[in-house]
């Protein structure tokens, strides 16, 4: 069976990382639980204001 989730590696500068981190711990979250709610705000908000972004599974590999 195919795994729903993608694994991504992100490189970013570690000073940034750890304030990112404590305001997603602030939050209770995981730095990638908010990585993902990050994402969902930004595509919610582009397709508001482009239209529904169709993307077909084959493309996420």
């Amino acid at each position: 069976m195919e795994d729903k989730l993608l694994r991504y590696t992100l490189r970013i500068d570690r000073h940034l990382f750890k304030k990112f981190k404590y305001i997603a711990e602030f939050e209770g979250r995981s730095a990638n639980k908010e990585i993902e709610q990050l994402l969902k705000k930004r595509v919610m908000e582009y397709e508001k204001e482009n239209g529904e972004i169709s993307v077909l599974d084959d493309h996420l590999k």
